[in-house]
């Protein structure tokens, strides 16, 4: 059974974007260990202007072959005319209720039932799912989510849009990784206690 996992970037104070959910400040702190374990660890998660850039454009994937995105999470690269940011995948999802029809025939929506979903693609085989951003996806999905990787970067930022919105709730969580880099990005992955 394939697992899902929030993979995601966050600041030392738990923040994935600033209050109106842009994270582009996170990009100061992408440092060439950083992009080389990100490489070599997690290339699918790397979009294809990324790729292209890094030379890894025929990397195949190694933990994900399908990723859930929302809509706002869409929309920067959609904006830039990137309709497909993550072709290299097996699937590709947007959650969305506003948007009608998918902008690429590589790209998918999802406006129904986003757990049941998810429980549908978790039961097909295959590499595990990547929930991409954000807190709003996490909150929908939190009793769905197996697996925590969490990208955390030194800096603290004070305000903005947590990792999640489900509000107080003891979720225990068994660590299972933790990588520490010389930037001092640190990696840790943990397995939900069920």
């Amino acid at each position: 059974m394939r697992k899902l996992t929030y993979f995601i970037a966050t600041t030392v104070d738990g923040f994935i974007g600033a209050p109106d959910g842009d994270a582009d400040f996170i990009y100061a702190f992408l440092d060439p260990e950083f992009i080389d374990h990100l490489k070599a660890e997690y290339p699918e998660t790397i979009a294809a202007a990324g790729r292209a850039q890094f030379g890894i454009e025929d990397a195949a994937p190694k933990r994900f072959d399908a990723v859930i995105m929302g809509r706002r999470t869409y929309e920067p690269g959609l904006k830039a005319g990137m309709t497909s940011p993550y072709g290299h995948m097996r699937e590709q999802y947007v959650v969305s209720r506003s948007l009608a029809e998918a902008p690429d025939p590589q790209v998918q929506l999802i406006s129904g039932d986003l757990a049941a979903k998810v429980r549908e693609l978790k039961a097909q085989d295959g590499l595990d799912i990547w929930l991409c951003g954000g807190a709003d996806l996490a909150t929908q999905l939190a009793d769905e989510i197996d697996e925590y990787v969490v990208k955390t970067y030194p800096v603290v930022v004070g305000t903005g849009m947590p990792m999640s919105r489900t509000g107080f709730g003891v979720r225990p969580l068994e660590l299972t990784g933790c990588t520490a880099l010389g930037g001092g990005q640190v990696i840790t992955s943990y397995a939900v206690k069920r």
